[in-house]
């Protein structure tokens, strides 16, 4: 089981902040407010006095399958930040043989049907449920990403858009998708940053009843992709690692209760908005443009 203690994610972010200050990133000021702040917080006796949460390791499975209707509402940032630099790179290759690996609602498989002759494979039947809707005549397969239900040198492109942060074994998935690309292939890749992952952002998997529980995900860094990819015969045309921009100082108005635990750690970092700004101020997501050689 994970535990998971309002007190001690409002820590870490302040230990992630000041961090930030050793490193030179902020000045004296900010450094002597995260320390009063860090003060004030362990003497506040409603919030040591809070419970903890355990937390089961759910299922990607369940946890898609609670999102499906919701994934494409309005305020996923990921969104935007991935496709400023997958849709350029799309619009600069050729019209092909195109799969969208987890391609979950079809956000992507939309863009791909434009120009390629598109197959999008995901392992929830809810997500499928969704892109059928949205794109229909579209072949669409349920399949897992280490078994694609996809023939040997089938394409030209492969996408695969914020799923490999689930994935255990990235180097099963990038053997996988070498195998159906043909020889000079190209394979673009977006997923969670693991700096993003460190700071809690995880898909919840709920339990039966409403039980707490997170979908099982890997902080995955660049040299965990170039270790799986490499060996499978690909090579890096690109890296980028968009991050949205920092807010303001002052801009977020500070919350007072930390909120339940379906609500962490958004409203968590609403109790400390200044050391939130600064511990937040990573990358996002990771984009990678692979071609393989073989």
């Amino acid at each position: 089981m994970i535990y998971q203690h309002p007190l001690a994610y409002l820590l870490a972010l302040e230990g992630l902040a000041l961090l930030r200050g050793w490193a030179g990133d902020v000045d004296r000021s900010y450094v002597e407010d995260r320390l009063a702040e860090v003060r004030r917080l362990l003497a506040d006796e409603t919030l040591g006095g809070l419970d903890g949460v355990e937390v089961a390791r759910g299922t990607a499975a369940r946890g898609y399958q609670q999102w499906a209707d919701h994934y494409d509402d309005p305020g996923n940032g990921l969104f935007e930040l991935d496709e400023s630099v997958l849709l350029p790179l799309l619009a600069e290759l050729p019209a092909g043989d195109a799969l969208d690996a987890a391609c979950g609602t079809g956000r992507l498989t939309r863009h791909l049907a434009a120009r390629h002759r598109v197959v999008g494979v995901d392992s929830s039947p809810d997500m499928l449920r969704r892109a059928a809707a949205r794109l229909p005549g579209v072949d669409l397969r349920l399949g897992e990403l280490d078994r694609l239900p996809v023939a040997d040198d089938a394409v030209d492109l492969v996408a695969s858009t914020l799923a490999l942060s689930h994935v255990g074994d990235l180097a099963a998935v990038m053997a996988e998708f070498a195998r159906v690309l043909r020889p000079g292939g190209d394979l673009l890749v977006s997923d969670v940053h693991h700096e993003l992952v460190l700071r809690g952002s995880v898909v919840h998997a709920l339990g039966p009843d409403g039980e707490p529980g997170l979908v099982p995900t890997y902080r995955h860094t660049p040299g965990d992709f170039l270790r799986a990819a490499l060996p499978a015969g690909f090579r890096v045309l690109a890296c980028e690692e968009p991050r949205p921009a920092r807010a303001e100082e002052g801009t977020v108005a500070p919350a007072t209760e930390p909120g339940g635990w379906h609500d962490w750690p958004w409203s968590l970092m609403a109790m400390v908005p200044e050391a939130s700004r600064i511990a937040w101020d990573v990358p996002s997501v990771v984009v990678w443009h692979f071609r393989l050689d073989r």
